[in-house]
């Protein structure tokens, strides 16, 4: 996979303490990917941008949501989230990312 497919896959680190708690306890890091990609392509991204080895995918479709405006009714963008399960002792320091 080159380069310029993997940052079009992987969008982004979502960053909350949801995402927080589950790095710490369980060991995945969740990730906004793009509507279009699968779950062997978010693992092959994974593990050429951070050399780690991924054990699992898991892939969550996000609906947006309705609000009102003073215009009438609104819609937020559909949003996709990654999270993805590293092999014991494996972790990912976003920090150090080239």
């Amino acid at each position: 996979m080159n380069y310029e497919r993997i940052y079009k896959v992987l969008l982004g680190p979502l960053v909350s303490e949801k995402a927080t708690f589950v790095a710490e306890r369980h060991g995945q890091y969740v990730f906004r990917v793009a509507s279009d990609a699968s779950k062997p392509e978010i693992k092959r991204a994974v593990e050429q941008l951070f050399n780690v080895k991924v054990e699992g995918v898991q892939v969550l479709n996000l609906k947006g949501k309705t609000k009102r405006t003073a215009r009438g009714v609104g819609k937020r963008s559909d949003t996709r989230k990654a999270y993805v399960t590293l092999a014991a002792g494996q972790d990912i320091d976003f920090a150090d990312v080239e």
